[in-house]
């Protein structure tokens, strides 16, 4: 099981070895029958509970003024869509990955990296600034 904070578990046991964590982040796939998520090696898959999102953002970074990297916890990097941010409760951020077909959650230190670039919106809610452009924050779910 993947916990909402980023945590593999297994049996009740919390999988505490960094780099075995790592590799399972990059075997989650979706199933492609009936798209629920699995973890798969290549040569065997289980499905996988995941308590919130699949993939958490540890880091970001600013390659040029007009984007965002995003370091994702199953060690890739790719860049922000800013249209894809959203909200959730307890001032979560989160954002679309992976073409568009994952969602990540932003780890406290990713989120606190995106706080020179916010400004408070008409509405008291942030708006990230970023190449000339103001993005609004969704509400998680919303399809607006």
């Amino acid at each position: 099981m993947l916990d909402a904070v980023g945590r593999f578990w297994h049996d009740g046991a919390k999988v505490e070895h960094s780099r075995m964590a790592r590799a399972f982040f990059s075997w989650i796939q979706k199933h492609p029958d009936d798209g629920r998520y699995i973890l798969s090696n290549g040569y065997d898959w289980t499905y996988l509970t995941v308590e919130d999102v699949p993939l958490f953002i540890d880091a970001v970074s600013r390659p040029d003024e007009s984007s965002l990297l995003l370091h994702l916890s199953d060690g890739t990097q790719e860049l922000l869509d800013p249209e894809s941010l959203s909200s959730g409760p307890g001032n979560a951020t989160y954002a679309r990955v992976k073409d568009g077909q994952m969602e990540a959650r932003f780890r406290q230190e990713a989120q606190t990296g995106l706080m020179p670039l916010l400004e408070p919106g008409a509405d008291g809610d942030p708006w990230l600034q970023l190449a000339g452009r103001q993005y609004a924050f969704k509400r998680r779910g919303s399809q607006a």
